[in-house]
């Protein structure tokens, strides 16, 4: 897939993530694999987020 395939949500969308995850760490103190139960939900549902992604330009293709 190449950069300008992207659409404009999809880009927002991952900004938004890099920014809650430098947030989270450097402000909020979250760690993965420290127990803590909301960075988890938030890798989780952007986990799934990112595959439903994936697999609707695969099917596309």
């Amino acid at each position: 897939m190449k950069n300008s395939d992207q659409s404009p949500v999809v880009q927002a969308f991952a900004v938004l993530v890099a920014v809650v995850a430098i947030v989270g760490s450097q402000l909020l103190g979250w760690e993965w694999g420290g127990g803590q139960l909301v960075p988890t939900l938030i890798g989780v549902a952007v986990a799934g987020v990112a595959l439903a992604v994936f697999f609707s330009y695969w099917m596309r293709s």
